[in-house]
């Protein structure tokens, strides 16, 4: 979200430049460089404080002056003499995210007159419980460095080598797995394992954790570890991971942290499809995140294109 979506001609007419960058429910955000150029000729030779210095001084100056028009505001619009109307500047930011509304990073350096150094995060896809951590820490980690100025080459990298982290056999393939939480299951089960038969018929438009974690519970009985080991069971949380082509066409399986049987792990460290966790879950977002920065998404760097 580069500009707001709309904006009303009393605020910003149709051929003018506008500097609000985000509305949030009790604040404004504005694009302050075309200002501070403005008054500092000197801006691009200014240290990162000094450009916080300055702004602040700005923000502070038009704090004053919008507070001075409430009165104004107040009589004409609310029809009142006295009012607790009052503009306050709330942060300096020296670099920010917008995504869409109520999702953004922000990297805050002023808060209300007091040096920071804070990072404020939003709403963003990889803050939400079904995302899995070592994803959302990357992603964190990626988000912090664009915020503070690294350029899309030392991204590429990173990212380039996180993906050769993942698709490691090295790596814990548990920790790929899809967190979430199991609501229903008994209800998407159309008719359970028979004697002989390895899994139950699962009814169209099952969730994909749900087929997952069915899958797990027929491992289990077929298996005979259903005495040993936890079932998985209305409620629980889970993790869900992808699986390559495998012996028992399974798509996806599902399993709890604290209760992992051998042959599952095994399982999962045979067949995991760690390149399409990595794609559905982690490079979906990347590619949006990208685009937003203006930047060209590929993970082959000798990948070329060839026309005639």
């Amino acid at each position: 979200m580069i500009n707001l979506e709309s904006t009303p001609w009393f605020i910003c007419k149709e051929d003018d430049i506008n500097f609000c960058s985000y509305v949030d429910t009790d604040s404004n955000y504005y694009n302050a460089e075309p200002l501070l150029r403005h008054f500092y000729p000197n801006f691009d030779v200014m240290s990162e404080e000094e450009k916080d210095e300055a702004l602040e001084k700005i923000a502070l100056k038009y704090q004053d002056l919008i507070t001075g028009y409430y009165q104004q505001m107040a009589e004409d619009v609310f029809n009142i003499k006295e009012h607790r109307f009052e503009m306050k500047t709330e942060a300096v930011i020296r670099s920010a995210y917008f995504r869409a509304t109520r999702r953004y990073a922000q990297w805050i350096t002023k808060k209300e007159g007091v040096t920071k150094e804070e990072l404020d995060i939003k709403g963003l896809e990889f803050m939400k419980a079904n995302f899995p951590p070592v994803f959302g820490k990357f992603f964190n980690s990626i988000l912090e460095k664009v915020l503070k100025g690294a350029k899309q080459k030392e991204i590429d990298d990173l990212l380039l080598e996180f993906k050769a982290y993942i698709l490691s056999k090295e790596l814990d393939i548990t920790i790929l797995g899809n967190p979430t939480s199991v609501k229903t299951l008994d209800k998407y089960i159309d008719s359970k394992a028979k004697k002989g038969e390895m899994f139950s018929t699962i009814k169209q438009g099952a969730p994909a954790p749900v087929k997952a974690a069915i899958k797990y519970n027929d491992l289990l009985t077929f298996w005979k570890l259903d005495k040993q080991h936890s079932r998985i069971v209305q409620g629980d949380k889970v993790k869900w991971i992808y699986l390559k082509d495998n012996p028992y066409k399974l798509e996806s399986l599902a399993f709890l942290d604290f209760d992992m049987p051998d042959k599952i792990l095994e399982l999962l460290n045979t067949f995991a499809d760690r390149n399409k966790s990595f794609e559905s879950i982690l490079q979906s977002k990347l590619e949006g995140f990208y685009s937003d920065l203006g930047w060209g998404f590929n993970l082959n760097p000798y990948k070329t294109m060839f026309f005639i």
